[in-house]
């Protein structure tokens, strides 16, 4: 088997969130291209599907789909074009919800075990982006995301975008980070362009 099918394979988190609020079985949902296809042009990194991408079985297919499409100025047949785009979330399946009804955070195990063969067999990605906390600080190191996207210029040098969730429920930090709309956006938009045209 390749990669893609080893971590659609993958059952770690089988007992885990069984003792879930949802419990539910694992359903990775694996979105990128292995086996010798050429590398992608951008590199999306998530948290993780939530309980409508678990049921789907394709990443972002929710209301934070859509706003993270509107950042970036994709088409949804550009996002999902698996020859120019990966998607790769910091955890492959839906963690679930805890007894309030909140999701629950990525299992550290699935980065642990998957992420490094997953970057290694992607190569040199020319543009990714580092969507919420969890991918933020693995890729960046950074705990705080505000500070850290607040600095995407830095991080821009080195071929990396870091956004915000693009849940609904960070309207609020939104509205507080204006700079966000008015400066990182347009950027984003024009990077992301550049390197699905392959500039």
């Amino acid at each position: 088997m390749g990669l893609v099918e080893d971590i659609q394979a993958c059952r770690l988190c089988s007992a885990r969130f069984a003792a879930t609020a949802t419990g539910h079985d694992p359903r990775p949902v694996v979105w990128f291209r292995d086996g010798g296809k050429p590398g992608a042009r951008l590199l999306i990194a998530g948290q993780a599907p939530g309980a409508r991408v678990h049921v789907s079985g394709r990443p972002f297919t929710d209301r934070s789909g859509d706003r993270l499409r509107d950042w970036t100025g994709l088409s949804e047949a550009e996002f999902y074009d698996q020859d120019r785009v990966a998607i790769v979330p910091m955890a492959f399946c839906f963690p679930g919800y805890d007894a309030k009804g909140s999701d629950l955070p990525p299992p550290a195990i699935c980065a642990a075990t998957w992420r490094g063969p997953v970057m290694a067999a992607l190569g040199a990605v020319p543009l990714v982006l580092a969507v919420g906390g969890a991918a933020i600080r693995w890729h960046l190191g950074a705990r705080d995301v505000t500070g850290a996207v607040a600095d995407w210029r830095g991080a821009l040098g080195q071929g990396l975008i870091p956004l915000p969730h693009p849940s609904w429920r960070n309207t609020g930090w939104l509205k507080r980070n204006p700079w966000f709309e008015a400066e990182l956006l347009p950027v984003l938009r024009a990077r992301v362009r550049q390197v699905m045209d392959g500039n």
